[in-house]
């Protein structure tokens, strides 16, 4: 291994934790950092501290927030007859994208995974149906991802929310099985948005 300065390589190291991020990427940025003037890198390394300071759970969806609660539950025009279910704050960012749907959301933070330990319990469910309780809401979209796990959590709050009087729709099969929903392209996620079926 070519030998660098220990701080230039400590960088590296950290860089390279990130997804997406190899050992020659990693080095890559790590030189750029070091290039760039002292102003970007002070203003990346205060990004970050006050991302990490400042952004917690919206106590009303789950998604991040840096006030009260997030922008959309902030946000007087959303539909508040309409809640979609996603896995994560991630998920969130294509489905806004599309411009489409103006409900509001719940984020689980996860789906059920019995053989990694993972039950109802360790997800955001019993506050989505205390939201539920509320009598507002007339529809919820399951959009968990389309694999053996986002399809099991989907059919267990399916039959939760049901006796409810409550529709439950799915997106549409635009998105492929197996597929992440934070990587499909706005096209797919709006066909998979409008074709949305009962479960």
């Amino acid at each position: 291994m070519i030998a660098v300065a220990k701080p230039l390589e400590r960088l590296a190291s950290e860089l390279s934790k990130l997804p997406g991020i190899g050992p020659k990427s990693a080095m890559r940025l790590a030189y750029h950092l070091l290039y760039s003037p002292q102003e970007q890198s002070t203003a990346l390394a205060e990004a970050i501290l006050s991302m990490k300071e400042r952004i917690k759970f919206c106590p009303v969806c789950f998604n991040f927030a840096d006030g009260d609660s997030c922008p959309i539950c902030q946000d007087e025009r959303r539909d508040p007859s309409t809640i979609c279910v996603v896995e994560s704050p991630s998920d969130i960012v294509p489905l806004e994208r599309m411009g489409r749907y103006k409900g509001l959301y719940h984020v689980l933070h996860g789906t059920i995974k019995p053989t990694q330990g993972v039950g109802p319990d360790e997800l955001r469910i019993s506050e989505l149906m205390s939201r539920l309780q509320e009598g507002k809401v007339t529809e919820v979209i399951m959009a968990t991802n389309p694999n053996v796990e986002g399809e099991t959590t989907a059919m267990y709050l399916c039959r939760l929310i049901t006796p409810l009087g409550i529709r439950v729709s799915r997106l549409a099969r635009g998105l492929p099985f197996g597929a992440d929903l934070e990587y499909a392209d706005d096209v797919t996620i709006g066909q998979a948005f409008e074709g949305r079926q009962d479960l």
